[in-house]
């Protein structure tokens, strides 16, 4: 297996765990009006612990300059701003009663949408289209119409009993 593909893999495992651990940490803090937010504040302290501490770490012990191209500083700072505005996004649309399952459906299937889309822009590679990649994205669309539309649902219980009265 090629490198890129199996940190592909760990990637798609752990994004794929990423909603159901949030929803649990959210539901999880008994706090119905905040904790939604406190979830996110641990989810910060994640990326401070795994996103700052771990590679500053790296850097220094393999004795890399800690210099920086502004413009490229720029970009990856922007890709950390809306990764977190969309961790955001994702336990906005648990409090709005959205579902793992559902939740984290929508944004694989659209997310790549749109990664294509501005990809394809910034790169002038519209004119190569083939059908077979928009076939792609056509059932990516459908894919995430299909999860949301048929979400498994909790059966309700049923209304209890209430025993006949003997005269």
């Amino acid at each position: 297996m090629s490198s890129w593909l199996g940190y592909a893999l760990m990637t798609v495992c752990c994004w794929g765990t990423y909603g159901i651990l949030l929803h649990a940490g959210a539901i999880g803090m008994s706090d119905p009006e905040h904790g939604r937010i406190k979830a996110f504040l641990f989810v910060g302290l994640a990326y401070f612990l795994v996103a700052v501490l771990a590679p500053l770490g790296l850097l220094v012990a393999r004795g890399a300059t800690l210099s920086f191209e502004p413009a490229a500083a720029g970009w990856s700072l922007a890709a950390g701003v809306v990764g977190a505005i969309g961790a955001f996004g994702v336990l906005l649309a648990f409090g709005a009663k959205g579902t793992p399952a559902v939740v984290m459906a929508l944004i694989f299937a659209g997310a790549p949408m749109v990664n294509a889309a501005i990809d394809m822009t910034r790169s002038g590679t519209w004119g190569q289209v083939r059908w077979p990649f928009v076939l792609g994205i056509a059932l990516a669309a459908v894919g995430g119409g299909l999860v949301t539309l048929y979400k498994p649902t909790k059966p309700h219980a049923p209304a209890p009993e209430v025993p006949a009265e003997h005269p």
